[in-house]
């Protein structure tokens, strides 16, 4: 791995538009994404036979049709994410599967939906087999595989170990392929993502705990699957990642079991945050301006009802000033927080709470605030939460900035909502 990011934090303008003029056009908070980033992820992972979008990092329709335009295909985790994949154009019962339905449970819906649709599935829990045996006896399947190790950035994002409800555990992949042969089932692939963010010494243990999976799983064994968890730096100091060597790591492991099964064995790699973290900017209007003791405050109208990251895992963010004069400016302390009802609503704090002073410019009352690399796990994690509406989502493309999601209006968060005949 390699250091090489530089954030500043002062930011004119997001894919040639200034920032000013978004925020003109569409308010604020709202969420912006660069189209030609993405399509440049899924090319920096082409020596993969299948790139794989996992979704759940943001599943905006039109992000998912610029995904299937750019030759990526798509994880779901849910009924709903299967009808967005549909809407976005990926095929179901196609070879290889455009849509695979990755998760450890069913439920009915999602179990009638996959049935109905032909939709390959990612099972996670022993119990999987057997209903989707029921339904769809004969079928094709891939396991994913907990390994009895894990690795993330949080304990949050750690899928792997005796701690995480996900996937099989190694020990019972005998018992799966049971299963599998009582209803017909065939076994032909497997995953093993085991967390968020990665370093080559633990990749390789991964990667060799996928190898002795496959011998156990045997011939029918068509696809390996490397998961997602791709790293993307938030710091300065963080590294980027050499996919390169990833990719050989990978690839090695593929090829012995294609020489020991003696056919060919696909690999894929299924990133989210890698696709569309660094992609997205929260744009946001300073409210408010105050002292607080020692502490220097900059209040927002953008809360963790919009970006929940940094409440849910500490998670840090590049943050910038959008000035509306000048780009010269002192720097000093300051806490960035949000208008919601909680103390926990402030972006720069660490995992359990800490609050934290991040070196931003002097800025002023109706001056712009832009939280960066917030494209994966940010709409998609947000809530109502003290009635706020959901923000609307911008993608820009070729210099032209696309609506791809209206703001939430009040009659929409109410939809549904009833009061009875009071007696």
């Amino acid at each position: 791995m390699t250091t090489s990011n530089s954030f500043s934090t002062i930011r004119h303008e997001i894919a040639g538009i200034p920032v000013a003029q978004l925020a003109n056009d569409f308010g604020t908070p709202a969420y912006i994404y660069e189209a030609a980033l993405i399509r440049d992820r899924i090319r920096e992972l082409n020596e993969f036979d299948v790139v794989r979008y996992a979704q759940k990092a943001c599943s905006n329709i039109a992000i998912l049709d610029l995904v299937r335009r750019a030759g990526g295909l798509v994880d779901t985790v849910s009924a709903n994410e299967i009808r967005r994949a549909l809407a976005a154009g990926f095929r179901p019962a196609s070879d290889p599967p455009e849509i695979v339905y990755t998760a450890d449970i069913f439920d009915e819906e999602a179990l009638q939906l996959v049935n109905e649709q032909s939709i390959h599935v990612n099972v996670g829990s022993p119990d999987m087999i057997d209903q989707l045996g029921e339904r769809a006896p004969g079928s094709h399947i891939t396991v994913r595989v907990n390994p009895g190790f894990g690795h993330g950035h949080s304990r949050k994002t750690n899928t792997g170990g005796e701690s995480s409800k996900h996937g099989v555990w190694h020990e019972q992949l005998d018992d799966c392929l049971r299963r599998a042969d009582r209803h017909g089932i065939a076994v032909s692939g497997l995953h093993m993502h085991i967390g968020s963010g990665t370093d080559f010494e633990h990749l390789a243990s991964v990667c060799g705990a996928m190898e002795r999976c496959a011998m156990i799983v045997g011939r029918s064994l068509t696809t390996i699957s490397a998961g997602g968890g791709l790293p993307v730096p938030y710091r300065d100091s963080d590294p980027t990642i050499d996919l390169g060597e990833y990719f050989r790591l990978w690839d090695a492991t593929r090829s012995k079991l294609a020489e020991e099964f003696g056919h060919p064995i696909s690999l894929e790699i299924e990133p989210g945050r890698y696709l569309l973290a660094e992609c997205g900017y929260l744009i946001s209007e300073i409210r408010a301006v105050k002292e607080m003791g020692d502490n220097l405050f900059y209040l927002v109208d953008a809360g963790f009802n919009n970006l929940a990251r940094p409440i849910m895992y500490g998670a840090y963010h590049p943050i910038s000033i959008s000035p509306q004069h000048g780009s010269e400016r002192k720097e000093h302390d300051v806490v960035v927080g949000g208008p919601l009802c909680e103390s926990g609503d402030i972006f720069t704090q660490e995992e359990g709470g800490v609050v934290c002073a991040r070196r931003l410019p002097k800025a002023t009352v109706g001056e712009y605030l832009v939280i960066e690399n917030a494209g994966a796990y940010g709409y998609v994690m947000g809530s109502n939460y003290n009635s706020k509406p959901f923000a609307p989502e911008v993608i820009i493309d070729g210099g032209k900035a696309h609506l791809i999601r209206a703001r939430q209006s009040f009659e929409e968060i109410i939809r549904g909502e009833s009061i009875p005949d009071w007696e």
